[in-house]
């Protein structure tokens, strides 16, 4: 039976990578900036098999991403940060102590309990209340401080909308988040008929916002409705291309373009 590689032989594949004098000059090259681009590349190329199913590309997708991870670590090491240990301690740590319900003692090794009927709310209300204690202790004053900038603009949005209602900031409804995507259309519409492009930007974004919040109301998660519009579209352009003439969409009128798209509509 062919013999598996551990975690430890990933952690010595990496630092033979790096090693100075040894190793891959790609690999040697690498910094933290560069390599947090091939991570975000590689969570949305898992992103993209586990929406499709596709379980037999995903064990080499996490992977990949994994070695993403690994190669951050050893920068870390590198530099006398911290190692892999370090970052698995830390999140068990943090997992433990955000899981009172399941580690009642503060310890992994805490005893099997009776099963408590804790609701999901409840686990979450207790989770935001423990996160506010962290930040605290990290010296965090500010309620939204620890939401990153750097995420992805819709993502930071639904971050700060559920962080706003953890205190009672909210709309009480689905129905009011819609009206209010009406109200911001017609203020859109106002500054479309304007002409300042600084303030259909500012209104654009209130839309878009508000649209987001909708969907937490609704609670569908706005990245993946918006991955599942791309998909249907690309798959309905794709259509058109094999029913156009020699398969050259470029040579149809806007009318014929239309009526193709409702042709393949139909067709679904």
């Amino acid at each position: 039976m062919e013999q598996k590689y551990s975690l430890d032989d990933l952690r010595y594949l990496m630092a033979r990578l790096r090693d100075p004098d040894f190793g891959c000059p790609w690999d040697q090259k690498q910094t933290y900036k560069s390599i947090i681009s091939h991570a975000l590349e590689e969570v949305y190329e898992v992103i993209d098999v586990v929406e499709i199913f596709d379980f037999m590309n995903l064990r080499d997708e996490l992977g990949d991403l994994l070695f993403q991870i690994i190669f951050l670590c050893r920068l870390a090491e590198e530099d006398s940060f911290f190692n892999l240990d370090d970052v698995i301690h830390s999140l068990t740590e943090k997992l433990i102590r955000r899981h009172p319900h399941v580690f009642p003692d503060g310890s992994l090794k805490s005893g099997f309990h009776k099963k408590l009927n804790v609701h999901l709310s409840s686990v979450e209300d207790n989770w935001e209340e423990i996160k506010k204690n962290e930040r605290k202790h990290m010296g965090k004053a500010g309620f939204l401080d620890d939401i990153p900038h750097a995420l992805p603009a819709n993502k930071r949005a639904l971050k700060l909308q559920k962080r706003a209602s953890a205190i009672g900031f909210d709309w009480k409804s689905s129905a009011e988040v819609l009206y209010k995507i009406f109200e911001e259309l017609g203020e859109l519409e106002q500054e479309i008929d304007s002409g300042d492009n600084s303030c259909i930007e500012n209104e654009l974004g209130d839309l878009l916002f508000t649209v987001i919040n909708l969907s937490r109301h609704l609670q569908i998660d706005p990245e993946s409705a918006l991955r599942k519009a791309n998909r249907k579209f690309t798959m309905r352009f794709d259509s058109m291309e094999k029913l156009a003439p020699e398969n050259d969409i470029t040579k149809l009128s806007q009318d014929e373009l239309d009526e193709m798209w409702l042709l393949v509509k139909s067709l679904e």
